[in-house]
């Protein structure tokens, strides 16, 4: 407010505001906090800003509100959580003219807007993403099924294609088939003509069996290793001893593993004559729109296990953290 002569000159700031789930310090579900007015991202250069339909739940996302990765990836606080969205792009930044962005306000897209990624975090109406993090929409899936599949289904299009190179009639054994990952890979090895086998519970039997799953073992009363024998690959979404239990169900001196949790074990390696590959997602641009025509090529699935509402992140997260869901959990964050 300014004084003058005789007058008063009031000014007024219009500040937009946006909800968001925010964290200030690492711990359990009671450090997430729904902040009602937190500012609008603006995209820079390279950046789009989106509004959010729905995101994805992944397990990194409660191992990043936990601190699991605080040494290689450590937030600044306060930090909005979130991974995987599936939205509208509502505004653009700066256009490099070597590096154009060849999205347009409207457009509906898929992909990452993660804070690691150079994104201002998915669990939000409105996010910032890089533009080499997001692709166009798969045309056959709804928002929120989009929302649930880029980290899985890159990570599956990676293990399956770019480092097993799985071709048809080969056999391959995926653990946690019911899972997020697991799901996508059961139906991209289908497609790929693959033989596929898989550990699961007994409880998620019938659902692998939609998915295509050949030969279903239930890890907790069978011993897979004692089943299954001299597979062309595994692909390992379980770690710990069911890794080390694989390299026994491999073709010796010509069999992979690949797994999302174990680096390799040299020791095992010599000892069976296998491949082994740790198998860090890469979520980009390219993979994303390969993934997409993929999904709309094949009529892929994407099972969502179960939905939340934005204000209810923290229950999501714990769901997924307990739960083992079959397939995915969805924030839905917009109509």
């Amino acid at each position: 407010m300014i004084k003058g002569t005789g007058q008063v000159l009031i000014f007024l700031i219009s500040i937009d505001f946006m909800k968001s789930v925010q964290i200030s310090e690492y711990g359990s579900s009671d450090v997430i906090k729904i902040e009602e007015n937190s500012p609008m991202p603006s995209p820079s250069t390279g950046k789009i800003q989106a509004k959010i339909i729905a995101a994805g739940v992944n397990p990194v996302d409660w191992k990043i509100r936990e601190g699991h990765f605080r040494e290689m990836m450590p937030l600044q606080f306060p930090a909005t959580l979130g991974i995987d969205f599936s939205g509208v792009v509502e505004q653009i930044g700066e256009v490099n003219s070597d590096a154009p962005l060849d999205f347009k306000q409207g457009d509906e897209v898929y992909g990452q807007a993660s804070i690691s990624s150079g994104g201002s975090g998915a669990f939000a109406e409105l996010a910032l993403a890089n533009k080499d993090s997001i692709a166009d929409k798969p045309k056959s899936l709804s928002h929120l099924q989009a929302a649930g599949l880029p980290l899985v289904g890159v990570s599956a299009w990676q293990a399956l294609v770019e480092n097993i190179g799985l071709s048809k009639d080969q056999k391959i054994l995926i653990h946690g088939g019911a899972g997020g990952i697991g799901s996508m890979a059961i139906q991209l090895a289908k497609h790929l003509g693959a033989y596929v086998g898989t550990t699961v519970s007994i409880n998620d039997k019938q659902f692998v069996q939609e998915l295509g799953a050949d030969q279903i073992i239930d890890y907790k009363k069978e011993n897979f290793e004692e089943i299954v024998h001299d597979y062309d690959a595994v692909f390992d979404t379980v770690g710990g001893e069911t890794y080390k239990r694989s390299f026994r169900a491999l073709a010796k001196g010509s069999g992979i593993i690949v797994s999302m949790l174990e680096q390799p074990n040299s020791e095992l390696m010599s000892q069976y004559g296998i491949k082994a590959v740790f198998l860090f997602s890469q979520v980009n641009r390219q993979r994303l729109t390969k993934l997409a025509q993929w999904v709309d090529q094949n009529n892929i699935k994407v099972n969502i296990d179960k939905t939340f509402p934005l204000d209810e992140a923290d229950k999501a997260l714990d769901y997924q953290k307990d739960v083992h869901p079959r397939g995915k959990v969805v924030l839905t964050v917009a109509s």
